[in-house]
């Protein structure tokens, strides 16, 4: 069995790495919401930009980029399908996710069991992505859900974990992280939650349970990417964006939340209303 490598010492985040974050997440916030609201082509061509980037650089991370193959062929599949997505052919473009996916796994023998879950993760990422925005009438509201309670809980579980320490939540993965902040994340997300129940925007009951749900995902979601890059040794998935790191450092918990949401948005209305089904719980 190959033994997990330690990642490299992470440099203690200074005012100034705090202020590029700060700015990152200024600009990039509000583009997401816009274009989340724009819904349609626009959302589902951001959709699929950030998933073929989160599989470039989960075959970065795993040493397999190098293999080009391997890269366009993931790639293509998944442009391919967000195309069908955005003029509304579903089933294609689960058929082209399919073929892609067969044809990493043939291309890929050396690395296939790095290379195929890296296509999955950005595969699910871009689906669950655009099931969510794709109810006209509550698409908008569910998608703008998962996003606060990914961003609450990743703010909040920040800024208590740094403010009060105390046990650490899983150091061999993720030396940074407290059960304060996990707790002090949980918190947050469950006002977001309240806030939507206080706007009519779901029952209370429901809409707790859920928020709690997508928070513990997205938590989850954050110690996975963080277990992958442990595993080979990597600090950030790259240094797309200033002060975070990569596209899978910044979107980690949200692919996890993003993807609990459209199963349970799935499970209650089918692929036409996920995000009614998710905000009716």
């Amino acid at each position: 069995m190959t033994e997990t490598k330690a990642a490299p010492a992470a440099p203690e985040q200074g005012p100034r790495n705090l202020l590029m974050r700060f700015i990152a997440a200024l600009v990039l916030a509000p583009a997401a919401i816009a274009i989340a609201y724009a819904g349609g082509w626009l959302w589902s061509a951001l959709a699929t930009l950030a998933a073929i980037g989160l599989y470039v650089e989960w075959l970065m991370i795993v040493g397999a980029v190098h293999e080009t193959r391997v890269v366009a062929s993931g790639g293509v599949a998944l442009a391919i399908a967000g195309f069908c997505f955005a003029a509304g052919r579903i089933d294609a473009s689960l058929v082209a996710l399919v073929a892609g996916f067969a044809v990493v796994a043939w291309l890929a023998p050396e690395r296939r069991h790095w290379a195929v879950p890296g296509f999955l993760y950005a595969a699910a990422a871009e689906i669950a992505s655009v099931l969510v925005r794709l109810d006209q009438g509550q698409g908008f509201t569910a998608l703008t859900f998962v996003l606060l309670i990914v961003w609450v809980t990743d703010i909040a579980g920040y800024f208590v974990g740094r403010g009060m320490g105390g046990p650490k939540l899983w150091p061999r993965v993720s030396p940074k992280k407290t059960w304060a902040g996990a707790l002090g994340g949980f918190a947050a997300s469950l006002g977001v939650s309240a806030g939507f129940a206080g706007m009519g925007l779901g029952r209370t009951g429901p809409i707790l349970l859920v928020g709690a749900a997508l928070s513990i995902a997205s938590q989850l979601g954050d110690l996975f990417e963080s277990a992958v890059k442990r595993r080979f040794g990597v600090k950030d998935s790259s240094q797309l964006i200033p002060g975070h790191g990569g596209l899978m450092d910044r979107l980690d918990g949200f692919v996890a939340a993003i993807v609990l949401a459209a199963i349970l948005g799935l499970f209650r209305s089918g692929a036409d209303g996920v995000g009614r089904g998710l905000m009716v719980w």
